[in-house]
């Protein structure tokens, strides 16, 4: 599973009837499932994601996690963060999840960040979305479960 994280001041995604979801401070958190990923990876990377210290203390540190500050999290499914660009000009995506595993595992990985008592806005699974955000810092993370 990999997951690119942004700390964001606000994000939102939208569809074509409108928009679908948005959040205020905290994290935009793309998510790709690769086909050996289970709900016990989805369940670590969204803990680690909570836990990470990457928001400013009082001191203007990095210091705090999501859970300290109080903060949302946008949860978007993101089969493109397993684009192969070694060969030739176009990205080949043979690496990501079906989309049935892919759909169930960011469901989970949103699910455990809300039970964390974390705002969780989400995307839609498989639709044309078109993200916005304001990067603060700019501040982002990449989490890979195989690295």
């Amino acid at each position: 599973m990999r997951v690119l994280l942004q700390r964001v001041t606000r994000a939102q995604v939208t569809v074509d009837e409108g928009m679908l979801s948005s959040i205020g401070p905290g994290l935009m958190a793309l998510v790709g499932v690769g086909p050996g990923d289970t709900a016990e990876v989805a369940s670590s990377l969204a803990d680690k994601s909570c836990d990470l210290r990457i928001f400013r203390d009082d001191d203007g540190r990095t210091n705090r996690s999501l859970i300290d500050t109080g903060g949302a999290m946008l949860v978007v499914s993101q089969f493109t963060l397993y684009g192969d660009t070694r060969k030739g000009r176009r990205p080949s995506f043979i690496g990501a999840a079906p989309p049935e595993l892919a759909a169930e595992l960011v469901e989970v990985f949103a699910g455990v960040v809300e039970a964390r008592g974390i705002e969780v806005g989400r995307g839609r699974f498989g639709a044309e979305m078109a993200v916005e955000l304001v990067n603060d810092g700019p501040m982002t993370i990449w989490l890979d479960s195989e690295a």
